[in-house]
């Protein structure tokens, strides 16, 4: 049986009675855990769902993720303005710890067409522990699998490897 999303469990919802839609979520639910305990890590649907408001509906300039160790679970940690700048989302990430994060990046072509990129960056600085390096970069592709729509990854271990400048390059 696939893992269900939120889209489909709002479909498999409708026209269902109220205690039909409780079983129903409790079912998903109850799979979706295993799911996630099979790969040690689970993803908050939080996680998803703003995900999919910053790339449809384009609330959101940024988000930034954080691996809650004792929970093993990914949250949100923070939510960029559509109108944040691509500084406000450097400061958002700290100097010693590692995060995952997702930047909508808005460009115009040579042909002067303006576009957006969704770019996947995992932020491991040098200064990070090594056991968090080290879970960050086990978990990475399972969380951005969580992600459909991702379009650009970058990896990033000090400010200069995910500046302004490379990110342009790698979305062209």
């Amino acid at each position: 049986m696939p893992p269900y999303n939120t889209l489909s469990r709002k479909r498999d919802f409708e026209g269902k009675s109220e205690k039909n839609k409780d079983d129903m979520g409790n079912a998903v639910n109850a799979y979706a855990r295993r799911a996630n305990a099979a790969s040690g890590m689970a993803v908050h649907d939080d996680c998803k769902l703003r995900f999919l408001d910053l790339k449809a509906k384009r609330t959101y300039r940024f988000i930034v993720y954080k691996i809650e160790e004792k929970q093993k679970q990914v949250f949100v940690e923070k939510l960029g303005e559509p109108s944040d700048s691509f500084e406000d989302f450097s400061a958002s990430l700290p100097a010693d710890e590692c995060r995952y994060a997702v930047y909508d990046f808005d460009f115009v072509t040579e042909e002067n067409v303006p576009r957006s990129r969704i770019e996947f960056i995992t932020w491991s600085p040098d200064t990070a522990k090594v056991r968090s390096k080290m879970i960050y970069a086990s978990y990475k592709d399972r969380f951005k699998r969580e992600l459909d729509g991702i379009q650009v990854e970058l990896q990033a271990t000090d400010p200069t490897e995910m500046g302004l400048d490379v990110i342009r390059s790698r979305s062209n």
